[in-house]
């Protein structure tokens, strides 16, 4: 217990007095988390309006598979993106392999499915017959999907929440794809790798400690948007 007590005593420093090192990796992260966010929302939340709003062949089944792909493992989307990226591959010559930009690209491939998933069950909660009567009085397609993201707006707001904590939280993709390099490509949560792999035990907890902060201000914000708007109607459907 002692030797944790020390521990602490080290890392809360590193954190009040502003590590460079620790500033440089909470940069970066709050960098990926914010442009993998956006770019999987410009992308997802449309997807997510067509199968939630859209009757369609094939949306059942377009609809399993984003609800599936929300336990897509991390890792397994780093090494295809590896594969993918490797020189002998057909996008080894954009040279993203051990780069930020290959970490920008895995942590947006991770966020869209909850974008896509939770979008859809956020416009499929809406009350039975909403979207019926705005047909019936003559909207369009687009006035249509204006509605159904004004009503399911918190459904959507949670949506990019949990997008924001999965590009917060991840580890495994940034390692493979990025190389996890000191000081050049690491996030909050692959820097917390690799100090304790080098046993640098305090700022791997000075890192730890930030990174949960934030974790706990994403799950406040939500708690918060439930507390205020009465609280969050989703619906997950089958391919049934």
């Amino acid at each position: 217990m002692q030797a944790v007590f020390n521990e602490f005593r080290v890392a809360v420093p590193l954190i009040w007095h502003g590590n460079p090192y620790l500033m440089q990796i909470i940069g970066f992260t709050l960098q990926v988390t914010l442009i993998a966010t956006s770019i999987a929302s410009v992308i997802g939340i449309p997807i997510g309006l067509a199968l939630g709003l859209g009757r369609f062949r094939g949306r059942n089944f377009l609809r399993m598979l984003a609800n599936a792909s929300l336990g897509l493992p991390p890792a397994l989307v780093g090494a295809a993106l590896f594969l993918l990226f490797a020189v002998p591959a057909p996008l080894g010559s954009l040279g993203l392999l051990s780069t930020r930009r290959g970490v920008f690209i895995a942590q947006t491939i991770l966020a869209l499915p909850y974008i896509v998933a939770l979008t859809a069950a956020a416009v499929e909660g809406l009350p039975e017959g909403l979207l019926v009567q705005a047909r019936a009085l003559g909207a369009n397609r687009l006035e249509v999907a204006t509605l159904a993201m004004r009503e399911a707006r918190v459904g959507m707001v949670a949506a990019v929440i949990a997008a924001m904590g999965t590009a917060l939280s991840e580890v495994a993709a940034i390692a493979i794809v990025g190389g996890n390099i000191y000081g050049y490509n690491q996030t909050l949560a692959s820097a917390t790798l690799y100090e304790v792999n080098t046993a640098n035990y305090p700022m791997a907890l000075a890192i730890a400690i930030v990174l949960v902060g934030m974790i706990l201000i994403l799950m406040g914000g939500f708690a918060l948007l439930q507390h205020q708007s009465g609280g969050l109607r989703l619906r997950f459907r089958t391919a049934s």
